[in-house]
């Protein structure tokens, strides 16, 4: 596993993003595991965030797009650290797109914040999480409806690695669904790769007991 993959996994950790314990996921389902990008909250969380962000950005779509498109809310802050780190280590100055939840009447007119779109924008779309795909689904027809013809791709941050509506992963149906490249900074074979028995600042973050509740969640649930 590469140096800054096992590093995002201790972020992780270290900014109580990822939890163990018991959860409900926005699908509904109960889950003894939870990421919640709500908790990067400071300047210095969010800065390298997005330069995780980032370096998976490069690594599987290079430069060719134009917009990082981050669904409301949380996909906000993701799709505005992401287009700065972008121009900080790559050199690259895409721009940031993400939709309101509720149309804006007057000033600033519109369901969208940041960029605008066209059918000209290239866009790459940054999540938190997927787990059945639901969020996705919810954000295309919004790009449709703007006239965006390239979506070239979605990032998120952990593949839940989990079936979506059918018995395939949820980031390989959206996929093979809209025919986007899907990626993400680390999946959950790794988180549990890294953290499973090994001590890390004096705690076991996965034990046996732990381990053996994610093992008959992917019972159920796994692709």
């Amino acid at each position: 596993m590469e140096t800054y993959k096992q590093e995002f996994i201790e972020f992780m950790v270290d900014s109580q993003v990822l939890k163990f314990g018991d959860f409900v996921t926005k699908s509904g389902r109960k889950t003894p595991f939870f990421i919640n990008t709500g908790f990067y909250r400071t300047g210095e969380q969010l800065r390298r965030l997005g330069q995780y962000y980032a370096r998976a950005i490069y690594e599987n779509f290079g430069t060719g797009f134009d917009v990082l498109f981050g669904p409301a809310y949380k996909g906000i802050p993701l799709s505005v650290t992401a287009s700065i780190a972008m121009s900080e280590l790559y050199n690259v100055n895409v721009s940031y797109c993400s939709n309101r939840k509720e149309e804006k009447d007057h000033g600033d007119t519109g369901i969208l914040l940041g960029s605008p779109l066209s059918d000209a924008s290239r866009v790459v779309m940054i999540e938190d999480v997927t787990t059945s795909g639901k969020s996705i689904r919810e954000t295309m027809p919004i790009l449709k409806a703007q006239g965006v013809k390239d979506v070239i791709g979605l990032v998120v941050s952990v593949n839940r690695m989990e079936k979506g509506t059918g018995d395939k992963g949820a980031l390989e149906e959206i996929g093979e669904e809209y025919g986007i490249k899907t990626t993400a900074i680390v999946t959950m074979d790794e988180v549990v790769e890294h953290l499973y028995n090994k001590p890390y600042k004096g705690n076991v973050i996965i034990d046996d007991e732990i381990k053996g509740r994610i093992d008959e969640y992917y019972k159920q649930y796994g692709c």
